[in-house]
């Protein structure tokens, strides 16, 4: 059995140190709010390239308050822009503080948001742009920055798949308004359970999300406003401290295996292995290749006990939760296409390159036993 991501074995090579942290914090019966939590904040802050942190209890809590306190409760004739091929809490968030998403296509190399079509979606109804950092490698920037500022829009990163990524030397969040991060336990910095966190320049909008993320507070029965419980706990921050130590190592690794998948595929014309962008420093939270017949040989590898999946395969404006909303009946032809063909192969720090020549040869087999 090969694992699409291994926790056991992460958690095998750092169990002193994990198991130490966790004691602390039960010794000190200190589980909202502590030092752990502090430290962290603190920590990723300074990971982030230097900027103010604000936890809260999931990736898409952090979505959600960052929208909330950067726009302010929606009308639900507002619009944001963002994409289809991505996790629903992107589109989710908008929909519940008030606001329509709008989706518009991607890049066919990178499977990003295209900057053109954020221009051409862009009306007087727009209120916002949320690029989605995929698969570890961050969006262009620098061009949607200038798209933004022309049309005095706020950009708020999805980076829940973005932990250490940069474009152009700086990582999410040093582009845009703020970045929000998950770490649910399979991302590259992952808890062990829910835990988010909004990473921003603006040291006053982190204070703000910090107080609507702990029920509009800063003293403990002085509400200045309504707001929600969305508090990181002392355990979450804890492990998450012990990890972030290991991050840009574990992030190497990714890379050198990454390289060895795209090396070995180098032959094979009818695989499409990822395309980085020169000005991007990929992180490769998943190695996504393109395939023919991707469900068939899906399911021949989790046959052999190699579970790879897809990230993701029905687009959000094909979603259920979306059908009975005119406002999402358009076509995305890019995302479409991309969605029928993607697959996800095990990487994680702990992989073996024997593994990883395994998972490519039947990967390969598969594609040959097709013709």
């Amino acid at each position: 059995m090969i694992p699409l991501v291994d926790l056991k074995a992460q958690y095998a090579a750092y169990k002193e140190e994990l198991d130490n942290a966790i004691k602390d914090v039960i010794d000190s019966a200190h589980f909202i709010g502590g030092p752990y939590c502090k430290k962290f904040e603190t920590e990723f802050a300074s990971f982030c390239g230097g900027g103010s942190v604000a936890l809260c209890g999931n990736g898409t809590d952090a979505l959600y308050l960052t929208i909330r306190e950067l726009l302010g409760q929606g009308n639900k004739k507002d619009e944001i822009i963002t994409v289809a091929n991505t996790f629903i809490a992107t589109s989710e968030t908008m929909t519940l503080a008030g606001y329509h998403p709008v989706f518009v296509d991607i890049n066919p190399d990178t499977y990003l948001i295209d900057p053109l079509n954020i221009e051409k979606a862009i009306n007087d109804r727009t209120r916002a742009i949320v690029p989605v950092h995929l698969y570890g490698q961050m969006a262009e920037m620098d061009w949607i920055n200038e798209i933004a500022e022309d049309h005095n829009l706020p950009v708020i990163e999805d980076a829940a798949q973005a932990h250490g990524a940069l474009y152009r030397g700086k990582g999410p969040g040093q582009w845009g308004d703020a970045a929000c991060f998950s770490f649910y336990p399979g991302k590259n910095l992952g808890a062990w359970g829910d835990a988010g966190a909004i990473f921003t320049k603006d040291v006053n909008l982190a204070e703000k999300i910090k107080m609507r993320a702990n029920h509009g507070r800063h003293e403990k029965y002085i509400h200045q406003f309504e707001g929600m419980n969305s508090r990181l706990d002392e355990i979450q921050a804890a492990v998450l401290s012990v990890k972030l130590k290991y991050l840009r190592l574990w992030n190497e690794k990714r890379n050198v295996l990454a390289a060895q998948y795209s090396a070995l595929f180098s032959g094979e014309k009818s695989i499409i292995t990822p395309h980085v962008n020169p000005h991007c420093s990929h992180v490769y939270y998943v190695y996504v290749i393109q395939l023919p017949d991707r469900n068939r040989v899906l399911k021949g590898l989790q046959k052999r006990g190699i579970d790879a999946g897809v990230h993701y395969p029905v687009p959000l404006h094909h979603q259920p939760a979306y059908i009975s909303q005119k406002h999402f009946d358009y076509s995305l032809p890019i995302t479409e296409k991309i969605a029928d063909q993607i697959l996800s192969l095990p990487l994680y720090p702990e992989l073996k390159e024997t593994d990883v020549q395994i998972i490519v040869d039947n990967v390969i087999n598969e594609l040959i036993r097709e013709t």
